[in-house]
């Protein structure tokens, strides 16, 4: 009778760890898991990514599931913890990952020919605030505070100058900031801003005109950071190769179809993605590594 419960534990023990088996990367019961940062409006981010999702998956063969958290750093935990594959981060977010958890960058995003950009701050046009210098004593809405353009690169710029706004908020999109400005809630936001094409503006504000046409006449940017490398695609360190390259394939594939064109510009206004490797970050970890982080406004 002992042997025959000995031998039931057993079985139950085996089955219990068979059952505890992880389906194969890339199955219906365990997806590639592609992460957005939450820097625009969350609804918009979804509606693309479920599509991007969609075409990746039917490209690949793989099972890929998309997720956008409520902020830059869940993101990168889930990097950081494999719960995430492959994620679409900033600048900021990126140099995080890439210390701290060995992920590596796979393309970087181009837009308007450019593959890189500044962060902007900006006022209302009827502000007295007219250069970087007058937002001392003011209220500043930064997006998040893993945003490159959106915090880090402006906050080291009013800390080597020694600005001290009198309030800092953050906010958790370039959108949502715009609109605080617009509506009094902060004196000055910070955004990214990349060159005009054809007579049109590219920055942030340009996300918001369809619900302000006026947007770009009431605000006005008062003062710039230095070029930033453009976002990216990340990989997680420990994804297997052969999953790895064939999803660098299809990334590739869709940027270059007119459903991927589409989905892309309408997800982070991405005009088309360059293949490169860590070296093409290497001038901002050089700069960011020089920024004590902790002591930023």
């Amino acid at each position: 009778m002992n042997r025959l419960i000995k031998l039931f534990v057993i079985m139950l023990i085996l089955a219990t760890v068979v059952g505890c088996e992880k389906a194969p990367l890339g199955s219906k019961k365990n997806p590639i898991k592609m992460y957005f940062v939450p820097s625009l409006e969350h609804n918009k981010l979804i509606s693309s990514g479920t599509i991007i999702e969609k075409e990746l998956e039917r490209i690949s063969g793989y099972s890929i599931e998309t997720n956008v958290p409520t902020s830059y750093a869940a993101v990168i935990e889930a990097m950081g913890v494999d719960r995430a594959d492959i994620a679409w981060l900033p600048t900021f977010s990126y140099y995080l990952v890439n210390k701290k958890y060995g992920a590596y960058v796979t393309f970087q995003t181009i837009r308007s020919g450019l593959s890189e950009y500044k962060g902007q701050f900006l006022a209302r046009a009827d502000s007295d605030i007219n250069s970087i210098e007058d937002i001392q004593g003011k209220i500043i809405a930064y997006s998040d505070a893993s945003s490159t353009s959106g915090y880090i690169f402006p906050a080291a710029i009013l800390a080597h100058k020694n600005i001290v706004p009198a309030k800092k908020m953050f906010l958790g999109s370039h959108d949502t900031v715009i609109r605080a400005v617009l509506q009094g809630k902060a004196d000055v936001g910070c955004t990214y801003w990349s060159p005009e094409v054809d007579g049109v503006p590219q920055d942030a504000r340009i996300k918001i005109v369809a619900e302000d046409p006026k947007v770009f006449e009431n605000t006005k940017i008062v003062g710039f950071t230095d070029w930033i490398p453009n976002d990216n695609c990340t990989f997680r360190k420990g994804l297997p190769q052969e999953i790895a390259d064939k999803m660098i394939e299809a990334i590739q594939i869709l940027s270059e179809s007119p459903e991927g064109k589409k989905a892309f510009k309408e997800l982070y206004d991405i005009d088309g993605l360059k293949r490169v490797d860590d070296s093409a970050y290497e001038i901002i970890k050089q700069r960011l590594d020089a920024i004590d982080t902790t002591k930023l406004d």
